[in-house]
């Protein structure tokens, strides 16, 4: 048998963990979810459910990667008792990462769209309507999305084809690294504004009022959803990179790094948007509305606005690419796993495969636009977004929980043996309750809600 491939570092570990875990969500979703939901005590609490939900489910799929040495569906295979089906759950682990980037892959070319837009000197000047006209263009064009979209599923097969460490490891540290340099520079400058303390203030002081304004309860929930989702945990995405590592290094420590950078980035994020919406007197709006309307704005009317929006849209698209990286080495490790092919082929493979089913996705904004899955007004991406993000990512995430806990699955002992493997952080073994308990509680809790508020919003 071939021996497994491995990252050639530390840091590439931690880099590639870190790149894979962020994402958009972490520029045009946290800023604003911590504006509306109390600021300061928001992050307080997300930080909390971060390190007692995010970290604990996190250390063990690195566990279940590090013990098996294969990605998910033959590492359960590997590591179930003989005569039970936990495997089942890995086609759905398979179906997921490659689903994710169906849709994953067109958003990022929507920011690579505007990056060569802003390079160009395209919003030098514009008013808001023809900045407006620019978005409505764009998504009213199957030929653009699709191009844009082609072109990030180009760079991400080369890559991940040039191998694990030459490739992905490699260039993901070096994109990491620009990607921390540059939200540092324009976090910098966005706080420097005319009235950025103002937009500082909103974002990060706690705000009774707003809290009182929103409900305790939901800012409670916003923080544990949100502390559950960012790290993409619940399809085998980060356990992949658990198969690479040797067991020099305790998990806990490597996972709490990792969530501590996710959130670095997402914190950062904000005080870049957020003084920025302040200092120019425009509402920091959530979603995408705030990175392809309201952000051009600011940017065409600032000094020096057309390589800082350069700049951040270069960022933006970082983030999205390192989760395109990440996430796709998991369906390159699918085809050498189970199919024995070479890392090329399998990269190409695969790559060909996310390439003709993201176009539906592209498609569904135009050319598709009638067909409405779920509920009016939904896109054929509202339905792929609700498949992975509220039934496989919580369920998976509750799979995973149970049969790194179970007797009749690996079981703890297994897990708590893995996760204590080399020098570091130590988990306690007194937390077998929690984690057999309460953990499978609150993942039920989050997977029954998402679903339920999807259809019925509070």
């Amino acid at each position: 048998m071939k021996e497994r491939e491995s990252l050639g570092s530390r840091l590439g570990f931690i880099l590639l963990s870190a790149g894979c875990a962020i994402g958009i969500g972490n520029v045009w979703r946290f800023p604003y979810m911590v504006g509306e939901n109390g600021g300061g005590l928001f992050v307080i609490v997300y930080v909390l459910f971060l390190l007692i939900l995010g970290v604990p489910i996190l250390t063990m799929e690195y566990a279940m990667g590090r013990s098996s040495r294969l990605s998910i569906l033959p590492a359960i295979k590997k590591l179930e008792p003989k005569g039970t089906k936990w495997h089942i759950f890995g086609y759905f682990a398979i179906a997921g990462n490659y689903l994710l980037l169906m849709f994953y892959s067109v958003v990022s070319g929507w920011i690579l769209r505007y990056f060569v837009l802003s390079v160009t000197g395209a919003f030098v000047g514009a008013d808001s309507d023809s900045i407006a006209l620019s978005f409505q263009n764009m998504m009213g064009s199957p030929l653009t999305l699709i191009l844009f979209m082609a072109i990030t599923m180009v760079i991400t097969i080369t890559v991940t084809s040039m191998g694990l460490q030459s490739g992905v490891e490699k260039i993901t540290k070096v994109m990491m690294i620009a990607l921390f340099v540059i939200m540092i520079g324009l976090g910098v400058r966005s706080l420097t504004l005319p009235g950025a303390t103002e937009g500082v203030r909103f974002y990060l002081m706690p705000n009774a009022e707003n809290v009182r304004k929103v409900g305790l309860g939901n800012v409670l929930y916003a923080a544990l959803n949100q502390s559950f989702f960012t790290l993409s945990i619940g399809m085998g995405s980060m356990e992949i990179f658990g198969s690479y590592i040797k067991r020099e290094r305790s998990l806990v420590g490597e996972a709490v790094l990792v969530a501590g950078l996710d959130t670095f980035v997402a914190i950062v994020a904000g005080l870049i948007t957020i003084p920025a919406c302040f200092a120019y007197g425009v509402e920091p709006d959530k979603g995408p509305s705030l990175i392809f309307l309201t952000l051009p704005n600011i940017f065409a009317s600032m000094p020096g606005g057309r390589f800082l929006g350069s700049m951040f849209f270069l960022f933006m698209y970082f983030a999205a690419l390192s989760t395109m990286i990440g996430v796709f080495e998991n369906d390159v490790s699918f085809s050498i796993d189970l199919l024995g092919k070479d890392r090329k082929k399998a990269a190409l493979f695969a790559g060909v495969i996310i390439t003709i089913g993201s176009i539906p996705c592209a498609l569904g904004f135009n050319v598709l636009s009638f067909i409405e899955p779920l509920k009016a007004g939904n896109t054929i991406m509202d339905l792929e977004d609700f498949l992975v993000s509220n039934l496989i990512l919580p369920i998976g995430s509750l799979i995973t929980c149970l049969f790194c806990t179970m007797k009749f699955g690996w079981g703890f002992d297994n897990y708590i043996d893995e996760v204590n493997q080399g020098v570091g952080v130590k988990m306690s073994v007194g937390l077998k309750w929690y984690f057999k308990i309460v953990l499978p509680i609150v993942l039920l809790f989050l997977t029954a809600y998402g679903i339920i508020s999807y259809f019925i919003p509070a």
